[in-house]
């Protein structure tokens, strides 16, 4: 029979707060329980969306082992008492772990074979620090298939700054202190706690604690600071742990449905998601992947740049936001791009920071109904990119 694509809503999203990896929030609690947080909160939150409602739950992980491992959407479901008709299943991007669950489950919405879906990510990078239990095929050296530095994000970040020399360190630790003062501002304005779910911590060593808010950020951070910090990837470098994102810790989820399904259960629809893009570059310089992933997008929707009122871009690196703000033409304080700061200040536990994305796209665009669409957009390791388009179903027309 005939099928017609059926339109996509974000219904809602949480996380937990992200932590330190090492001895920080989340150093005695394991991955999945961080997952059945979410799950749990996003039910609690949404009373109208009945548990066996949900056709499928999908949760990334970059490192999946361990606590991580396991089919973690499918035993995560489990554990957070969803009905056992109710499946689920693993998935890895890396990075765009998260924000590859969401449009992956969304194109089976709009395929019809789902209605409602949950899609996020983990990344426990304190218990499994990125690579662990890798085994990298040798023929990726031996073959020159890829540089040597290509396995290690760092450098990736140096090699940016080494292609683009306008990129230099200045620009990247000016960035990153707006992104610490605008993330400082979001938190006391009560824009970034609305997301969060009060997550319980256990220590053997001083009990029960309750995780409330993000750990990473450092409000005081100055262009003073950020110029005395080592370059761990290279000497004299330019990449330092105060222009990129550190190893966090964390889970995001989010609900989505087809449009007609959130109606019907009485669920709020707060953006709907209009298309989405991968795509692969050199892994060397994995940090320029937004680049060709959002072009294609616009390409492919008949758009420029100057028709998206929002982005949201996952800020690995300070060079690598700023490779793609330059491309497009796009000023490095410009107002449209990460209103509330990113990852540079909040964290970024690898697979779960797709959702994080979306959640804020969706609370900045029920603020600005004079928006219409918005991106989502982050690099990936190994050489790729993945932008997501919104459209704001607040959209009153431009004033």
């Amino acid at each position: 029979m005939p099928r017609t694509a059926r339109d996509v809503v974000f219904v809602d999203g949480a996380r937990t707060p992200f932590g330190k990896s090492g001895k920080g929030l989340y150093a005695e609690t394991r991955a999945d329980d961080l997952v059945v947080r979410v799950i749990r909160e996003l039910i609690r939150r949404n009373p109208g969306l009945p548990p066996e409602r949900i056709d499928e739950v999908a949760i990334a992980a970059t490192t999946q082992i361990g606590d991580q491992g396991l089919t973690i959407g499918r035993s995560a479901a489990l554990l957070a008492g969803l009905p056992r008709s109710v499946p689920g299943f693993a998935i890895d991007r890396m990075c765009a772990g998260a924000l590859t669950a969401v449009t992956t489950t969304a194109a089976g919405i709009s395929f019809g074979a789902y209605d409602v879906v949950i899609a996020g990510g983990v990344e426990h990078m304190g218990r499994h620090p990125m690579g662990e239990g890798v085994d990298p095929n040798p023929r990726f050296l031996s073959e020159k298939l890829v540089d040597p530095e290509a396995l290690v994000m760092g450098n990736t970040a140096e090699n940016l700054h080494d292609r683009f020399p306008s990129l230099t360190k200045e620009r990247a630790d000016a960035y990153a202190v707006r992104s610490q003062e605008k993330t400082a501002k979001a938190y006391a304005d009560g824009k970034i706690q609305q997301d969060l779910v009060e997550t319980l911590v256990r220590s053997a060593e001083l009990g029960f604690g309750l995780a409330s808010a993000d750990e990473p950020p450092r409000p005081d951070t100055s262009m003073a600071t950020l110029a005395g910090l080592k370059t761990p990837f290279r000497a004299h470098g330019r990449v330092t742990p105060g222009n990129a994102a550190g190893l966090n810790d964390g889970a995001t989820g989010a609900i989505m449905a087809a449009e007609d399904t959130a109606a019907e259960l009485g669920l709020d629809a707060r953006m709907r998601l209009v298309d989405f893009s991968f795509a692969g570059v050199e892994p060397e310089v994995m940090g320029v992947g937004p680049v060709p992933a959002t072009e294609r997008l616009l390409a492919r929707q008949g758009m420029g740049i100057d028709d998206i009122g929002l982005i949201e871009i996952n800020e690995a690196f300070a060079v690598q936001v700023l490779a793609f703000l330059e491309h497009f033409g796009i000023a490095d304080d410009d107002s449209r791009v990460n209103p509330w700061g990113g990852a540079i200040a909040v964290g970024h536990p690898l697979a779960s920071s797709g959702v994080r994305l979306m959640m804020q796209l969706a609370r900045q665009f029920a603020e600005r109904p004079d928006v219409r669409y918005g991106l989502t957009t982050m690099c990936v390791g190994m050489g790729m990119g993945g932008t997501v388009l919104w459209e704001n179903v607040n959209y009153k027309g431009d004033k």
